[in-house]
């Protein structure tokens, strides 16, 4: 079983030493090694073995750490059977404000979006999160980092780089404690807005007078008819709700409550996937900016359970038991 396990590659070996002018074990000198992997590390001296002159080596572990911990919230987080889904439409953009086509231009949030960020925050500070899903966009990712500064376990969200395997080396976390503070954040194109193609910069308004208000709304509400050189609902439907299925559903199956700030319509299109919405209800879907939406994930179905629309959290979401639950928790870790 052992041998199984090591079939495939699960670390990277650091030389460090000699072991001769041949490279040949039978003539080492001092050489040791480190294996690091994803959840531990070993140190391993190559010695020499017996008198003067023999050419004889042995292995011999030097250290041993371990790294493993747990991303979930060991604060009585929701059971295996039961995990949380947020859903975060980006705060208010500079775009926004000045009512412009934005689509994958990457435009940071204004002063109100950071407000909304905060405020969304504050409305999800008690539901468990072991993990988080933003677009590659800033205002997304803007979110997020917002809304987690006021989330009651005051863990750190912490973006992953896994886009090289320098980048993924440089930014390891090697203290297990650190990391059981952290929660791991992924970006992932797949989430971004919809490409509004040679719409993006325009504004609404006079794009509306140029080509019409009936070609624009076509444009923006319908499902399946792009604007010039851009995507469709259907098409980021498409990319975003792949991703999901893929990355994200996986994580809900296994227990982890899962934070996703993404945008307007990659949003739209994966509330259509777990509500099971038609084509004709998804286009009159309106989702407000910096406000959360809950679902709970329970044995392969979703369950939508509430969004604040109002200036405090009390009455606003129907928790479920095990969040309940994990609100009192956190109630005592602050007495």
């Amino acid at each position: 079983m052992v041998a199984n396990a090591f079939r495939h590659p699960v670390g990277v070996i650091q030389l460090h030493g000699s072991v001769g002018d041949t490279g040949s074990m039978s003539k080492c000198r001092q050489m040791s090694f480190r294996f690091i992997s994803k959840n531990f590390a070993v140190d391993v001296g190559l010695l020499r073995k017996g008198q003067r002159g023999s050419r004889q080596c042995k292995l011999q572990v030097i250290r041993a750490s371990t790294s493993q911990t747990s991303t979930t919230d060991p604060i009585l987080s929701t059971s295996k059977a039961e995990s949380a889904l947020i859903l975060i439409r980006h705060g208010e953009s500079l775009w926004n404000e000045k009512n412009l086509f934005t689509g994958c231009v990457d435009v940071p949030l204004t002063k109100r979006g950071v407000d909304e960020a905060i405020e969304a925050g504050k409305r999800i500070s008690n539901i468990p999160i072991d993990m988080i899903f933003t677009s590659s966009l800033i205002r997304a990712q803007m979110t997020a980092m917002l809304a987690m500064t006021q989330h009651r376990r005051k863990k750190v969200p912490i973006i992953t780089h896994n886009e090289s395997r320098q980048a993924k080396t440089w930014s390891q976390i090697y203290s297990g404690d650190t990391k059981k503070q952290s929660i791991p954040v992924v970006t992932a194109w797949q989430l971004n807005e919809r490409m509004y193609g040679e719409l993006q910069g325009l504004n609404k308004l006079e794009t509306a007078e140029r080509y019409g208000k009936e070609q624009v709304h076509e444009w923006r509400r319908s499902y399946d008819i792009p604007p010039p050189s851009g995507e469709s609902l259907e098409m980021c439907s498409q990319r975003a709700v792949a991703y999901f299925k893929e990355h994200i559903e996986p994580k809900l199956q296994s227990g982890k409550n899962v934070l996703v700030a993404a945008h307007g319509n990659s949003l739209r299109s994966i509330i259509m996937y777990l509500e099971r919405l038609t084509s004709q209800e998804v286009i009159s879907l309106e989702l407000s900016t910096g406000v959360p939406l809950l679902y709970i994930h329970k044995e392969e179905k979703f369950m939508r359970r509430g969004s604040p629309v109002g200036p405090t959290e009390p009455g606003v979401y129907a928790y479920t038991k095990s969040l309940a639950l994990y609100r009192q928790e956190l109630d005592k870790k602050s007495h």
